[in-house]
C-alpha cells in the first residue's frame, strides 16, 4: 500500500513514507458514526494494521470536527430489538468494538490528530489511540449522559486509565466539554498545538515514528496493553450490555427527542 490511497464511502486512507493517515470523511455530519461509517472504518483500520509497509498510523477528521459521535438518525443500520429500539448491543459488538480492539492490538503506533470536537464514541476513538495531539480549539465530550446513555466504545476503560477515576467520573456524569488545553493539563492527551499547526505537527510526529524502531514501539505497546487493558474485551462487553439496558429506557427516548428538538431533557429515571 506504500504511496497508495483508499477511498471508501465515509473514510479515506493515504500512505506516504511509511505513515498511513485514516481520515474520517463525513464532514457534513462532523464525522458522525452511522452503519456505513462503522464498516468503512473497520476496513481501513484492518488494512493499515495488516500492511507491513505502514509503520505508523494517524487518525483524523475531515472538515471542522474529529467526530461528533453516533449519528442518531442511523447508528444501528436498521437493526432493532424485539421492542423496536435500536439494537445498540449488536452495533457495538459487531461493528465498533472490533475497531477499538484492532487499534489497541496492531503492533504499530497510532496517533489521534484531533482537529475539532471529539464527542461520544468519537472521543472513545481518539482516547483509544496511543498518542493524542489536538488543536487548541478542539474539545472532548462524553455526551452519552446527555441523552440518557452510558459511555461506550471503550471510554469507560481508556479514560480512567489516563486520568483516574475522579476526573473520569466527572466527564461521564456531568457530560461537559473538556477543552484541549485542560485535557492536556489533566493528562488525557499528549500535546496541544495552534489550530494552524496541527497538520504539520502531526506529520512530523508520524514521520518520526515511521522512521523509528518499530519493533520497540510494538513491544512497548504490548507491555502497556497488558498492564492497563488486559481486561479490555470484558469491559467492552459490559459497556454493550449496560448500553442495551439504557437504550430500552424512557430516559433515552426523552434524551434523543430533546436532542432532535433542541430543547432541555426532562428525565424521569425510568
Amino acid at each position: 500500500m506504500s504511496g497508495a490511497s483508499i477511498e471508501l464511502e465515509t473514510v479515506n486512507v493515504r500512505v506516504k513514507d511509511g505513515a498511513a493517515t485514516v481520515q474520517l470523511n463525513r464532514p457534513e455530519t462532523m464525522n458522525a458514526w452511522n452503519a456505513q461509517f462503522g464498516v468503512d472504518l473497520l476496513e481501513a483500520i484492518t488494512a493499515v494494521a495488516g500492511d507491513d509497509d505502514v509503520r505508523a498510523v494517524v487518525i483524523t477528521g475531515a472538515g471542522r470536527g474529529f467526530s461528533s459521535g453516533a449519528d442518531l438518525k442511523d447508528f444501528s443500520g436498521g437493526d432493532v430489538t424485539a421492542e423496536g429500539r435500536p439494537d445498540v448491543y449488536k452495533t457495538l459488538t459487531t461493528r465498533y468494538h472490533p475497531i477499538m480492539i484492532a487499534i489497541r492490538e496492531m503492533p504499530k503506533p497510532v496517533i489521534a490528530s484531533v482537529n475539532g470536537p471529539a464527542v461520544g464514541i468519537g472521543c472513545s476513538l481518539a482516547i483509544c489511540s496511543d498518542l493524542i495531539i489536538a488543536a487548541e480549539s478542539a474539545y472532548f465530550l462524553l455526551a452519552f449522559v446527555n441523552i440518557g446513555l452510558v459511555p461506550d466504545g471503550g471510554s469507560s476503560l481508556f479514560i480512567p486509565s489516563r486520568i483516574g477515576i475522579a476526573r473520569a467520573t466527572e466527564l461521564a456524569m456531568l457530560g461537559e466539554r473538556l477543552p484541549a488545553p485542560k485535557a492536556l493539563e489533566w493528562g488525557l492527551i499528549n500535546r496541544v498545538v495552534p489550530d494552524g499547526e496541527l497538520a504539520a505537527e502531526t506529520a512530523a510526529l508520524a514521520a518520526r515514528l515511521a522512521s523509528g524502531p518499530t519493533l520497540s514501539y510494538a513491544g512497548t505497546k504490548r507491555q502497556l496493553n497488558n498492564w492497563q487493558y488486559s481486561r479490555m474485551e470484558e469491559q467492552l462487553e459490559l459497556e454493550a450490555q449496560i448500553q442495551r439496558e439504557m437504550s430500552s429506557s424512557n430516559d433515552f427516548v426523552e434524551g434523543a427527542m430533546a436532542f432532535a428538538q433542541k430543547r432541555s431533557s426532562n428525565f424521569s429515571g425510568s
